[in-house]
């Protein structure tokens, strides 16, 4: 029998209040960058490890950081005067039986590929790589030798998921997907993707703040930058719109200044402010849905990069969401639902110290829907290892 507990939350709908406020960190944000980079490495790893001894071993990728370069930007096309420089940080398993992992070569080709796929202007031959993976402490080490069908809980720690998100929290996180889609890059190859959306609902007004770095080379002077900017701003006012019935103003790169030259205006060489503005650090980004939604209980973990199969961090990060989506979506009359899992080390992931769910009621009562939530959960954590496979193949995105 698992500890489950379920219990009616006396709150407001987060649709109900006056003020939301939630942040999307983009494609090509330094703190994104690191977080999609190092959970690519995770991935590469239990590929490795899956292949080669039939089981993932322990690893977390999870303290990387991005060090911003040096560039000199310039309209037609600036240079790099000095690249960035990607810190691969924590543990992995370079040994199993005598047999050697080349650990640091799977994570600096992770890393180019990544940036190859994402970051159009990122030459990922020119980025600097500091590998500063190391073997893991014996006791960590030893949950994964332990043969166990389920591996224990490598750290004590809890984690809170939600459902369903807002309008507002999605016309962000879409926003910033429909920017960084390859169609619009197409239609606006000057749009860099190092974007960021804030959303502010006050009431029934939404106002959305967004970053977009334009690349140097496709602007000609100081007067095509803010001719350029002016019809990004409509195609996205346009967007917007389109998907929801708030009153949206929409605002773009608003530290802008016409006059100023390069002072007064946000151009890039690379489209990604790690060229020379900004450093990035893993865990600084989006939680796991996409957003950084201030108005909501968050784990304070970082998701990317830790192993998919005993570190909770990543585990009850991603499933707490999951719950709470397959409660929300299953379970009627649910306004908004919050699932929190509370694990405790060694023991196996399966069996939560505690999973809880807090429920808001359209209509009804606790007491009609306990039963059904409390089967979605243990049906849920049941299913524990093949939602960590879809986890480790990268099936499920965390950042």
């Amino acid at each position: 029998m698992r500890n489950i507990e379920i219990e009616e939350l006396g709150a407001t709908p987060i649709t109900e209040r006056k003020v939301e406020v939630v942040e999307r960190k983009g494609l090509g944000h330094p703190d994104f960058i690191c977080d999609s980079i190092m959970n690519q490495v995770s991935i590469e790893l239990c590929k490795e490890y899956m292949e080669r001894f039939g089981a993932i071993m322990h690893h977390n990728i999870d303290k990387g950081m991005l060090v911003a370069g040096e560039v000199k930007t310039k309209f037609g096309g600036g240079v790099i005067l000095k690249p960035m420089r990607l810190i691969f940080g924590d543990r992995a398993t370079f040994e199993v039986e005598g047999e050697i992992i080349d650990v640091n070569t799977i994570a600096i080709d992770a890393a180019k590929q990544w940036l190859k796929d994402n970051l159009r202007f990122v030459n990922s031959d020119s980025v600097q790589y500091q590998v500063e993976l190391a073997h893991g402490s014996a006791e960590l080490t030893d949950i994964f030798k332990r043969k166990d069908a389920i591996l224990g809980a490598n750290d004590t720690s809890a984690a809170v998921g939600y459902a369903p998100m807002t309008p507002t929290e999605t016309l962000v996180l879409e926003t910033e997907r429909f920017l960084n889609s390859p169609d619009f890059k197409k239609r606006f190859p000057e749009s860099g993707e190092d974007i960021k959306v804030m959303g502010l609902r006050e009431k029934n007004e939404l106002h959305l703040t967004i970053a977009d770095p334009l690349v140097d080379r496709f602007i000609e002077s100081e007067g095509g930058y803010f001719r350029k900017k002016d019809e990004l701003l409509e195609e996205i006012k346009t967007y917007a719109a389109e998907r929801t019935d708030l009153e949206t103003s929409v605002y773009l790169n608003t530290l802008d200044r016409e006059g100023r030259g390069m002072g007064g205006i946000y151009l890039t060489v690379t489209g990604t402010s790690a060229e020379d503005a900004d450093s990035g650090q893993v865990g600084r980004g989006n939680r796991v849905n996409g957003i950084i939604p201030l108005n909501r209980p968050v784990s304070s973990e970082a998701a990317a990069g830790k192993n998919p199969v005993s570190h909770v961090g990543k585990i009850y990060n991603v499933l707490s969401h999951r719950i709470a989506s397959e409660i929300y979506t299953n379970v009627p009359d649910i306004k908004e639902v919050y699932v929190w899992l509370l694990s405790q080390i060694g023991e196996p992931i399966d069996q939560p110290k505690i999973a809880a769910a807090q429920v808001i009621m359209e209509r009804g009562s606790l007491e009609d829907v306990e039963k059904e939530v409390n089967e979605v959960i243990d049906g849920e954590l049941a299913n524990i290892q093949e939602f960590c496979m879809e986890l480790a193949y990268g099936k499920i995105p965390v950042c």
